[in-house]
């Protein structure tokens, strides 16, 4: 069992799985590859089968492996991957992601948060507002670069989804914070001094507090174009664009 931030315990096979599932999706292991047995795995790691095979049914059901009689567990396709899974998420920026998986994630988040940021400056409660009030505070006290600074402004647009009150955006709200979440903690693991956010999100709060749908929006096309030009200095440098498709 390993201790998480959280002061939890995880299970063996959560442990084990995450493991795995981190090679997998940085590229340690490759799609079309084929997996140790589970005896073997499970020398390797001192557990039992059963704890093994509880494992890679985690990573099945986020869609990285799949495991048929005879020709044993393989590594999916990444087409076949939930790449909206918010633990994956997490995974994929253990190591470094690839450019154009960055530059796709920042596009989902420039298409849903204005939008819902607009929605949610008319139909925010008084209790949502004094919730994400109190991740600005968690966030101004203990800065972006501490996990507890993180959690508070993944929390923060969780909570601006929430408000929205439309159930479609609420299902993508984990996503979208996993993803506020991971990449402010991959920049500020790359560089010591990226930029403070937290000014925009001062603003972003004003204006949904002010019932102000226009500047909610305009902020946060803002925050989240400031975010992804961060995330991708802290890349290094690279192609700028999406591969093409091989005809």
């Amino acid at each position: 069992m390993t201790l998480t931030e959280e002061g939890r315990y995880l299970p063996a096979h959560i442990c084990i799985a995450r493991t795995w599932g981190v090679a997998i999706v940085t590229g340690v292991h490759a799609p079309g590859s084929t997996l140790p047995g589970e005896i073997e795995i499970a020398a390797q790691h001192g557990v039992s089968r059963s704890v093994i095979r509880e494992a890679l049914r985690v990573l099945g059901a986020k869609g990285l492996i799949e495991s048929r009689p005879k020709t044993g567990t393989r590594v999916r396709d990444r087409a076949g991957w939930n790449l909206l899974d918010p633990e994956l998420l997490g995974w994929m920026f253990e190591g470094v992601p690839p450019r154009h998986f960055v530059q796709s994630l920042f596009q989902l988040r420039m298409i849903v948060e204005p939008a819902a940021a607009e929605i949610a400056a008319n139909e925010r409660t008084a209790q949502q507002l004094s919730r994400m009030g109190h991740c600005l505070e968690l966030m101004a006290e203990h800065g972006l670069a501490t996990a507890v600074g993180q959690k508070a402004d993944q929390q923060f647009h969780a909570i601006m989804l929430e408000a929205t009150r439309n159930e479609l955006l609420v299902s993508l709200s984990a996503t979208i914070a996993a993803a506020v979440r991971w990449t402010t903690f991959f920049k500020y693991r790359a560089s010591r001094h990226p930029r403070d956010g937290l000014p925009e999100h001062r603003i972003l709060f004003e204006a949904i507090a002010n019932a102000d749908p226009v500047a909610a929006r305009h902020t946060t096309e803002i925050l989240v174009r400031q975010a992804q030009l961060d995330t991708e200095a802290a890349l290094g440098p690279g192609p700028q664009t999406r591969p093409t498709a091989e005809k």
